[in-house]
């Protein structure tokens, strides 16, 4: 009995990692099939049918390539901030809300809130330890952006803790039974869109890595494995993030094929973003985490109290 219980947690962890790595590889072929459309020409479609390999041949390639690092670089720290980057982007799915319990998580959403903080040190190593300005700048830009979006995300969320009086991801599900939130809170949905967005450093808010002005962000002096594994944990916090909207904002039951139709609608709306708009400028950035969203959340948090309170004295 006791064998079971331990095995059981470690046979489905396992399984998790492998069908996220697996929807990573897929969500990269989509990204290049939908810009390829978006500017009308055709994504990858040479490798196997209509390009379905393609994802493998590339993770071929890029883990068979020479590993270089700089001589100058904190080689340490250099070599395990990207090992740290894709297990800390692997780890935040075990709040994802099974009804099997793999994990009882009761308090998944301060686990997820630990889990993204300790993304920004990772982010700001590999930027330090590649001695490089390029990279350096990169890795300060993605922790100030970073920490300024967070705190608009944990208001958020504490706006919905206040509403459902959990911690627990599965509340979302039974409290959306008849009515999304999406539909309740529109505007904190699209707020917690745009953050997200800002949260895993995707366009328009691609500042850590702006080719443009700082080569390729913090990631410049990385090659081969250390690139791809910074690569797979920024598309596993994408599909994540994907994951968390469709928790929160269009309650769903995990176990319906509908949870996953949602789920590729919202990682859609990340690449469709990355296809239309142009890059933000930074000082905006900065104005719209602090000036508008944090106000904002702020209102609405103070507003789902107040509604918490009339209901209490109610009762």
């Amino acid at each position: 009995m006791y064998f079971v219980d331990i095995i059981m947690p470690v046979i489905g962890s396992l399984l998790l990692v492998i069908c996220v790595m697996v929807g990573v590889a897929f969500l990269t072929l989509m990204e290049r099939k939908v810009l390829g459309y978006v500017q009308l020409r055709k994504g990858p479609n040479k490798v196997g049918f209509i390009g379905l390999i393609q994802p493998f041949s590339d993770a071929i390639k890029l883990f068979t390539k020479e590993q270089t690092y700089p001589l100058m670089s904190n080689y340490i720290s250099y070599y395990f901030s990207p090992v740290f980057t894709l297990f800390l982007a692997l780890v935040v799915w075990l709040c994802i809300p099974y009804l099997t319990k793999l994990y009882s998580f009761n308090l998944g959403v301060l686990f997820f809130l630990c889990c993204t903080s300790m993304g920004v040190y990772t982010v700001m190593i590999a930027g330090w330890s590649s001695n490089s300005n390029y990279a350096l700048l990169g890795g300060l830009r993605a922790v100030a952006q970073t920490i300024s979006y967070e705190v608009s995300l944990a208001l958020i969320l504490l706006s919905f803790i206040f509403l459902i009086g959990g911690y627990n991801f599965l509340y979302f599900m039974t409290f959306q039974e008849y009515v999304w939130f999406l539909v309740i809170c529109f505007p904190l949905a699209l707020v917690w869109f745009a953050s997200s967005l800002a949260e895993t450093n995707r366009t328009p808010f691609d500042f850590a890595e702006g080719e443009s002005e700082l080569v390729s962000g913090f990631n410049v002096e990385y090659s081969s494995g250390g690139f791809a594994l910074i690569f797979l944990g920024e598309y596993a916090s994408i599909l994540f993030m994907s994951m968390l909207f469709t928790v929160i904002f269009l309650g769903s039951d995990i176990y319906s094929i509908l949870f996953f139709v949602k789920l590729s609608a919202v990682s859609f709306m990340f690449i469709w973003m990355r296809g239309t708009l142009p890059r933000f400028r930074y000082d905006k950035l900065m104005y719209l985490a602090w000036k508008s969203f944090l106000p904002f959340s702020l209102n609405y948090l103070i507003l789902f109290i107040g509604f918490k309170v009339f209901i209490i004295s109610l009762i």
